[in-house]
């Protein structure tokens, strides 16, 4: 059997292979430390930044604090608009040992519902237990009272005290100054694309209405940041510097609430509006919408069914009839119609038809009834308007034509926003022959004419447009936009508004603004005038004129029976006038719904506050009427 040969090793080879190997691993350890050192040289030296500033993100933040909105006054610096702190009971979960009989003894201290108990203990479950948690808001006096008391048995349980806005003139002022919310996702969705997302981190409410909404900018104010040193767990450990916010800034209104709680006075129980204006510059004094509502029950967040109730009233409340309620003018835009006639050279002021009790054009077999069936007899341009007479006005606009008289009523701003701060408004309608076809698809009747001529058919009017109108006719032509806002105030002082002045209306002959005021000094200080019986006795001049809206046709051959109609289908009763006639100051327009006779039922509300104003403003010598 054959031996088996053992192989001998080769050193030397083995020795170069481990040397080839040795050199290898070496180069590899080599290039890998070079990679760690060039990695830690980024890191630390050319990222020391980025990271240090994450770092600092982890234990520092910064937290919003929101500014106090700003305060809102009347002309004469009565308050408005205030923050008032509201009180809610909060608890810190970590420093209760047992949370549910605190509640339970909370419970038996105060009136906290079953159904803020279960809130409450469904917030615990998902919110840090450092971070307070609220378990009852909007504590009275005495509450707050009742548990300081009692603050001792209850570790971890506070009061908290927050500024919330508050109106204490409650409805009297609604559709002037709006009211605040809490900031919905629409309300975000507007934020957002106007860039002042940031500025509202902290903020609960925003303004959604009125005043409120309007100036928003100016009374939100500018957040203010605290700066926190956090753990991880996001617990606040110190703060490290604070950048205090900067409050809104006060605005001060031309509203007088003296005159705001007299017109409101005036139309209570029953649905209209009022508009009060100074003449002088277009200042709105007084606005006045009924019924109205309580403004405050919104800051709080309303119940479902307060705001069902609210929504489905038919009063319509949430309405601003001042701004938003469309009511036909009726006669208050004779003088207007007149002073149109008198521009075109259709009528002069001694011009005279017969008015028998009613119009009839040629060719035409239907007869436009006048409001005193057995006429007026001989009528002129003083008469029509001291007066009433629809005769006279069914065969002036029928001279006239419907693009004439809308051509001209645009100028006073009938069919279009009056320009308002405020952003709650309906346009009315100033009709015309292509808005009837655009809205109706018909083409436009003589009837429809004659029916405008005496502010009925399809025109309708706001109340703000009719103070506004009434304005323009008592400057002779100057036109200033109604303004709520007065002044507000900045850091360095109060910085006034100017007046919103817009291009004056032009006659072709100045003398035609004359004989029409003439005309409706007439309405209230001469005998016969609709109006003479409420400003009889008033020591100062003024002009007007009243107007009764039909709201349903009567046929020609019936008797309008107040009576026998439902009452929401009865005549409004419309006045517009100004004082003193010959330096107007104070422009009053007034609309009651289904109340009746303009001169009986608008006219004294007027008058009432004219007398108001003009004792409490006015120099002038006592002025005895010319009967």
């Amino acid at each position: 059997m054959m031996r088996r040969r053992v192989a001998i090793h080769d050193a030397v080879a083995e020795g170069r292979l481990f040397s080839r190997r040795a050199m290898v691993s070496l180069f590899s350890v080599i290039v890998l430390l070079f990679v760690l050192i060039a990695n830690l040289y980024h890191l630390q030296i050319n990222s020391y930044s980025t990271y240090k500033t994450r770092s600092n993100d982890n234990r520092i933040r910064l937290l919003p604090i929101a500014p106090n909105r700003g305060l809102i006054y009347d002309k004469n610096g009565v308050l408005l608009a205030e923050n008032r702190p509201v009180f809610s009971l909060e608890i810190v979960p970590e420093e209760v040992d047992n949370i549910k009989q605190t509640v339970t003894g909370l419970a038996e201290l105060l009136p906290i519902t079953v159904e803020e108990q279960e809130k409450f203990l469904e917030s615990s479950r998902f919110s840090r237990r450092f971070k307070r948690i609220p378990i009852k808001a909007r504590l009275n006096e005495q509450q707050v009272a009742i548990f300081s008391v009692n603050q001792h048995r209850f570790p971890g349980v506070y009061i908290e005290a927050r500024p919330t806005r508050y109106y204490p003139y409650g409805d009297v002022l609604t559709h002037v100054l709006g009211f605040v919310a809490k900031i919905n996702r629409k309300d975000l969705q507007r934020i957002e694309q106007s860039g002042d997302l940031a500025n509202y981190k902290a903020t609960r409410d925003i303004g959604k209405q009125g005043i409120e909404k309007y100036y928003e900018r100016f009374l939100h104010g500018q957040v203010g940041y605290r700066e926190v040193e956090v753990n991880n767990r996001g617990r606040i450990l110190r703060t490290l510097s604070v950048q205090e916010p900067v409050a809104g800034q006060d605005l001060f209104l031309n509203i007088d609430i003296n005159l705001q709680l007299l017109a409101h006075q005036a139309l209570a129980g029953s649905r209209g509006a009022i508009v009060v204006m100074d003449a002088r510059d277009g200042a709105v004094l007084a606005m006045v919408s009924a019924p109205s509502y309580d403004p405050n029950l919104f800051v709080h967040g309303i119940s479902s069914r307060e705001y069902r109730e609210l929504l489905d009233s038919k009063d319509r409340p949430l309405i601003n009839r001042a701004t938003q309620g469309t009511y036909p003018p009726a006669s208050t835009i004779k003088p207007h119609l007149a002073l149109l006639g008198l521009e075109e050279y259709i009528v002069t002021p001694t011009t005279r038809i017969w008015d028998p009790g009613w119009y009839q054009p040629q060719n035409v077999n239907r007869r436009f009834r006048d409001w005193k069936k057995w006429g007026h007899g001989w009528v002129d341009m003083e008469h029509a308007i001291g007066q009433s007479c629809d005769t006279y006005y069914y065969e002036l606009a029928h001279k006239l034509g419907v693009d004439k008289i809308s051509d001209f009523m645009t100028k006073f701003g009938f069919g279009d926003y009056s320009g308002i701060d405020i952003h709650e408004e309906n346009r009315g309608t100033m009709p015309s022959r292509g808005w009837k076809r655009a809205r109706y698809n018909q083409p436009w009747y003589l009837g429809d004419t004659i029916s405008v001529g005496i502010g009925q058919g399809y025109w309708t009017t706001t109340p703000i447009q009719l103070a506004s109108a009434t304005t323009i006719l008592a400057n002779r032509g100057k036109h200033y936009n109604p303004r709520i806002l007065k002044s507000f105030q900045t850091p360095t002082g109060t910085l006034a508004v100017p007046k919103d002045e817009q291009p004056p209306l032009v006659l072709k002959q100045e003398s035609n603004w004359q004989p029409v005021i003439d005309a409706m000094y007439g309405v209230n200080h001469k005998i016969k005038g609709t109006a003479f019986k409420v400003f009889a006795d008033a020591w100062y001049q003024s002009a007007g004129k009243t107007g009764t809206a039909q709201v349903i046709g009567i046929a020609d051959d019936a008797e309008y029976d107040a009576e026998k109609i439902d009452e929401r289908h009865r005549d409004n009763a419309m006045y517009m006038g100004f004082a003193p006639v010959n330096e107007p100051r104070i422009v009053v327009a007034v609309a009651v719904e289904n109340a009746g006779g303009g001169s009986s039922n608008a006219a004294p509300i007027a008058r009432r506050l004219m007398d108001y104003y003009m004792n409490n403003t006015s120099l002038l010598p006592e002025f005895k009427p010319e009967l």
